[in-house]
């Protein structure tokens, strides 16, 4: 469905989607308006619900509920969505934003009992720190990260691939990590191996730094059990970080895919990082 701003924008909202809600996050202004940057925003967000959606109906169908946990929720535009567009209608389900800072969680609970939202939960931590925190599901549906930043993407993997999440959603942000370890030694690289020139200059350690990562966490996933599928959120007019990992649990590891994982560890000289994307079975 396709309504109006009151600038003229066209919003692509669903019959029954509060704009309500979506003035509560500032995404709307009081009196209607979308500017371009929230307009972004409402379209990255509302692209990845349509990624998700299928598996929380399904879900949904299966056993009457669904759990979602969304790592660096920030002000949990994605929660609120989802609880908007799929477990408001239902009657079922929660959705748990984990997110550090104090308060960001505050206002976003604050919201969530506004709109009636009772089975929304924001949890105080780093996604560190869920990795052991109990009030978690054992057993998530899906486990979400959006735009998580450096190493937290890795960690919300963690979390998915320890708790044998049914599905897995990621848009990477920035990363540094991989980055970090070529600088210590590039001199020494570029005198051994003529792949260091992938590397030498700073843009390229940084984007190629943050490519690599991410097929490492695809073959992380696949070694672990899942099936992978790579692709845009949205059109990259929208956004820089535009990445879309998604997966599903087969509960069949691929020797080949970690095989492949650490041949690529090695080969790019990085093999220090081979603990943060081990395989978990």
């Amino acid at each position: 469905m396709v309504r109006q701003a009151a600038d003229g924008l066209d919003l692509d909202l669903r019959p029954g989607q509060s704009t309500v809600l979506l003035q509560a996050l500032h995404i709307l202004t009081r009196d209607g308006r979308l500017n371009q940057d929230s307009r972004r925003k409402l379209k990255q967000v509302n692209h990845l619900v349509q990624f998700i959606e299928p598996w929380l109906q399904q879900a949904l169908a299966a056993r009457g509920d669904v759990q979602v946990v969304d790592h660096g929720a920030g002000k949990s535009y994605l929660g609120f969505m989802l609880y908007d567009w799929v477990l408001r209608p239902a009657a079922a389900g929660s959705v748990w934003g984990v997110e550090a800072r104090p308060e960001l969680v505050s206002r976003a609970q604050g919201l969530a009992e506004q709109m009636g939202f009772d089975r929304m939960h924001l949890v105080q931590g780093t996604v560190q720190q869920a990795l052991a925190d109990r009030r978690l599901p054992e057993r998530p549906d899906v486990v979400t990260a959006l735009h998580a930043c450096d190493t937290a993407t890795d960690e919300a993997l963690d979390f998915a691939l320890s708790r044998q999440a049914q599905h897995v959603a990621l848009v990477p942000c920035c990363q540094a990590e991989m980055a970090a370890v070529w600088r210590q030694r590039k001199a020494l690289n570029l005198a051994r191996t003529p792949l260091a020139e992938l590397w030498r200059h700073p843009l390229h350690t940084r984007e190629l730094g943050a490519q690599l990562t991410n097929v490492l966490r695809c073959l992380r996933l696949e070694a672990s059990g899942y099936q992978v599928t790579v692709t845009e959120l949205v059109g990259w007019e929208h956004a820089i970080k535009n990445e879309l990992i998604v997966a599903t649990r087969t509960g069949k590891p691929k020797r080949s895919a970690a095989q492949r994982l650490q041949a690529l560890l090695q080969t790019f000289d990085v093999p220090e990082l081979a603990a943060r994307h081990a395989p978990i079975h």
